[in-house]
C-alpha cells in the first residue's frame, strides 16, 4: 500500500470534533439561548399576573370594613394638681427678657447664670417689690431678691445695654447669698427701661 493511500485512509477514519448538536444535548452553549419571542411571552404573562394581583388587592382593600373606634379606660386616674409658683399673691410691674451673669471672685471671671424673663413683682399686701428671674424652658429660678434701696446700678464697661450691681441677699438657690450680678439686654432701650423701673421699685421699697 502506498504512502498516499495510507494518509487518505487515516484521514477518513480519524475521529471528527463534536458538533454543536452534541453540545446542545448536554446543555451546551446552544441550549442556553432562549427564543426571544418565548421570553417576551413569559414576561408579558408575569406582568399580567402582577396586574391581576394589584387589582385584586386594591379591590379587597376597598371592600374591607372600617375598624370600629376602640376606647380604653385608663388603669389609673390622676387628679389634677395646681402647681404653685409663689407668685399668686403678687402683681407684675415690669417684665423684660435678659441674660444674667454672676461674678466668681475665686476665678476672677463672669459666669452665666441664665437667660429668660426678669420680672419686678409687687406683693399685694406688703407692697414690697422683688426681682425674680427664671431660666428658659426649665423655669428654674436664677435670681430672687428684694430690690433694696441701697443697690446701685452701674454701667458695664464697654456696653450701653448692660448693668452691674451688688446684691447682698439673693435667695435663688436657698439661703441668702451675696453676689455681684451683671444683667444684659437685647438693646439699649430695654436696658434704660430696666434702670428706670429698678429705681422706681427702690422708691416703693423705702416706704
Amino acid at each position: 500500500m502506498s504512502e498516499d493511500s495510507k494518509v487518505q485512509t487515516s484521514s477518513e477514519t480519524a475521529p471528527q470534533p463534536p458538533t454543536a448538536a452534541v453540545f446542545s444535548m448536554f446543555g451546551g452553549k446552544k441550549a442556553e439561548k432562549k427564543d426571544e419571542s418565548a421570553k417576551a411571552t413569559e414576561d408579558n404573562k408575569e406582568e399580567a399576573e402582577e396586574s391581576k394581583e394589584v387589582k385584586k388587592t386594591g379591590k379587597e382593600e376597598e371592600e374591607a370594613p372600617e375598624s370600629p373606634d376602640v376606647h380604653f379606660e385608663p388603669v389609673v386616674t390622676l387628679e389634677k394638681v395646681d402647681v404653685k409658683t409663689m407668685e399668686e399673691d403678687e402683681e407684675v410691674l415690669f417684665k423684660v427678657r435678659a441674660k444674667l451673669f454672676r461674678f466668681d471672685p475665686d476665678n476672677k471671671e463672669w459666669k452665666e447664670r441664665g437667660t429668660g424673663d426678669v420680672k419686678f413683682l409687687q406683693n399685694k399686701e406688703t407692697k414690697k417689690v422683688r426681682l425674680l428671674m427664671r431660666r428658659d424652658k426649665t423655669l428654674k429660678v436664677c435670681a430672687n431678691h428684694i430690690i433694696a434701696p441701697e443697690y446701685v446700678l452701674k454701667p458695664n464697661v464697654g456696653s450701653d445695654r448692660s448693668w452691674v450691681y451688688t446684691c447682698t441677699a439673693d435667695v435663688a438657690e436657698g439661703g441668702p447669698e451675696a453676689f455681684t450680678f451683671a444683667i444684659r439686654f437685647g438693646n439699649k432701650e430695654n436696658a434704660d427701661k430696666f434702670k428706670a423701673e429698678f429705681e422706681k421699685a427702690q422708691g416703693i421699697n423705702k416706704n
